[in-house]
This record gives C-alpha cells, sequence and structure tokens, in this order.
C-alpha cells in the first residue's frame, strides 16, 4: 500500500511540472510596427590625419521587434538630401554601438567622396532581423536620419596658391616625399605643410628648399614637382614642363600631342588648330593613363564632356566642321566642357 501511495505521489507531482512548464511557456510574437532604432551621439566628424589611430564612437538605441532576436545594426551615410540612395556601408555590428578608427572611416568615406572637402551629410542606422530557418524576408527598422558635416583628409600635401588657384602636391605613401603638378602664372609662392604648418621655400634654379626660405619663382607654365623632405639640410626640387595636349587624326595624327597653353585669367586651355575630318581627344603626359578627355559614350555633348575612369573610354570628338578654330578646354568646371570658334 506504501508503495501505491508514493507512485501516486510522484505521478501527481510530474503532472504539476508538466502543468507549470505549460504556463510558463513565451511565444515570440513579431510587432506589427517595430520600434526603430536611433543614432543618440555622434563624434565630431572633422577627419584629420594627426589623430588617425583616435577611436570614433557612434552611440544608438536598439530596435524592438518585438522578443528578443539577433539583430545586426549598419551605419550608414550619404549627402544631404540624397535621400540614401547610394550609402555609404560604414559599420556593420551585432550591437547599437560602433566603434571606428579616424583612419578606417576616412578610407572609407574617400572611396566615395573627395578629398579634403567638408560636406554636409547624413548618417543612419539600419537594423536588420533575419529570422533563421524560415526562409523569410529579412525585417528592416531604419532610424532617422542626423545631419553631420564631414570633413574628409587627401594624402600628405604641400598646398600653395597662384594665379588665385589654390593647388597642392602629395605624398600618396607618406614618406615626405611629395610631387604633382602645378601651373603658375610666374607669381612667386611658398609651400606650406598641410600637417604642420610648417613653409617652405627655396631656389627653382638649384633645386634647393628650405624651411622658411624666399618664395619660388617660376617662369609661367605648366610643371611636374618634385619636393623631397626627408633630408632636414638639403630638400631638394625638380621640375619639367607638363600640359595638356591635343591629339587625334581630326588635329594632324594620334602620334603626337600637339601641346596647349593655360590661361591663368579664366582657367582653360586654349591652343589655335585647323581640324580636319577624324577625331580628337585631350590628354595628359603625352599618354593615356592621365587625364583622356573627350565625348560621353553615352552623349555626345561639347558642354559635358567625359574623362576615363579606367573602366569605360572617351569617345572621339569626330562632328567638327573642317576649319581653322580658337580651341578653349574647360577642365576645372563642372562638368567640363570644349568651345570651337571659328577664327575669321
Amino acid at each position: 500500500m506504501r508503495n501505491y501511495i508514493i507512485i501516486f505521489l510522484v505521478f501527481i507531482g510530474m503532472a504539476s511540472m508538466f502543468s507549470s512548464c505549460k504556463k510558463e511557456e513565451t511565444r515570440a510574437i513579431l510587432l506589427a510596427s517595430p520600434t526603430a532604432p536611433a543614432l543618440t551621439t555622434v563624434p565630431d566628424l572633422a577627419l584629420k590625419r594627426s589623430e588617425a589611430s583616435k577611436s570614433l564612437q557612434f552611440i544608438g538605441t536598439k530596435a524592438d521587434f518585438g522578443f528578443q532576436s539577433s539583430v545586426t545594426y549598419n551605419l550608414e551615410a550619404d549627402i544631404a538630401g540624397n535621400q540614401f540612395k547610394t550609402p555609404i556601408a560604414i559599420a556593420s555590428s551585432r550591437v547599437d554601438t560602433f566603434n571606428i578608427s579616424v583612419t578606417d572611416l576616412n578610407s572609407t568615406l574617400i572611396k566615395t567622396l573627395p578629398l579634403d572637402k567638408t560636406l554636409a551629410m547624413e548618417l543612419r542606422v539600419r537594423a536588420v532581423l533575419t529570422i533563421e530557418a524560415s526562409g523569410a524576408t529579412p525585417i528592416v527598422a531604419i532610424s532617422e536620419a542626423k545631419a553631420v558635416s564631414v570633413t574628409t583628409y587627401g594624402p600628405p600635401a604641400l598646398a600653395f596658391t597662384v594665379a588665385g588657384t589654390p593647388q597642392t602636391i602629395t605624398s600618396p605613401t607618406d614618406n615626405k616625399k611629395y610631387s604633382g603638378w602645378i601651373y603658375t602664372d610666374g607669381t612667386a609662392f611658398k609651400f606650406t605643410n598641410k600637417d604642420n604648418g610648417k613653409i617652405y621655400g627655396g631656389n627653382a634654379a638649384t633645386g634647393v628648399l628650405t624651411e622658411n626660405g624666399p618664395a619660388i619663382a617660376l617662369e609661367a607654365g605648366a610643371y611636374n614637382v618634385t619636393v623631397d623632405l626627408t633630408d632636414p639640410t638639403q630638400i631638394k626640387m625638380t621640375a619639367s614642363d607638363v600640359t595638356i595636349g591635343i591629339i587625334g587624326d581630326g588635329v594632324g595624327g594620334w602620334d603626337n600631342d600637339t601641346k596647349m597653353v593655360y590661361n591663368f585669367t579664366d582657367h582653360t586651355w586654349n591652343i589655335t588648330k585647323t581640324v580636319t575630318a577624324g577625331g580628337i581627344k585631350f590628354r595628359t603626359h603625352g599618354g593615356w593613363a592621365g587625364v583622356n578627355v573627350a565625348y560621353n559614350p553615352a552623349g555626345h555633348d561639347l558642354n559635358n564632356l567625359y574623362q576615363n575612369n579606367g573602366t569605360t573610354d572617351s569617345a572621339n570628338i569626330d562632328d567638327i566642321a573642317p576649319g581653322t578654330y580658337n580651341i578653349k578646354l574647360y577642365l576645372e568646371t563642372t562638368p567640363m566642357k570644349v568651345v570651337f570658334t571659328p577664327t575669321i
């Protein structure tokens, strides 16, 4: 009898346990309108190379889809007013707070944005819930856009201004060796190191450059300049003439460029040239690796020229009536354009 009583009590206990488990079961219910995340704290985004290793923190709040779940948070940016049609992916995380170094953020941004520019932009957080093994489409909740000002930086640069135009030469590998093209109207100038503010001048004839040296005097024209700052007592500068050339079977053939002359008043490249039947393009360095400008393949418009992008080449300008023209090429306008004016 005693054994039956014990068995009976055990049965009651197990039944009670199963009943308790059933009552405590929690069902996962997806909200019809999930609560979107928010981006609450944004660091100063005036990025500086001197702070390259600094960590930036973007703080947000979690999205609420109705139950505890594995959510991926994506921090995105876009130009203000672009409605995130072409968002830049900055960071992705399982948490709503993002940490990224200045150098990593700058490297991401300058794949799309111009160097050394301050731009009005917007940031947002896009939370994505993927329901595993369900085959369902991921559910997305997006924060409100937050307006920010972002300043990118390019490679180390020496800056100067001639003919009213700010120009730079750069050190792409940050090895204190700077190079680039410059254009001068003959006005003397000095270089300013954009990182530390040091000013350099010197003598173009001897190729010597020194800190706080005299202004550099060059004859008007276009130059390819190299500055070496690795030697503290003998900083070297070399210069050789470079320019924009016109080329094509419509202006004498595809074998040699005819150099154009830079006009420092209207910032155009100019030449008077006889045009015959055939194609025309504009290029630098006497080769195709640099600037290669002509028609946009999608629409032949002299007022909306196209520069080859390494994948799609420009199309020949091949519909100019034969004659002699003053040709004026605008490379500093947006869009670029060229004007053919018949000579009298």
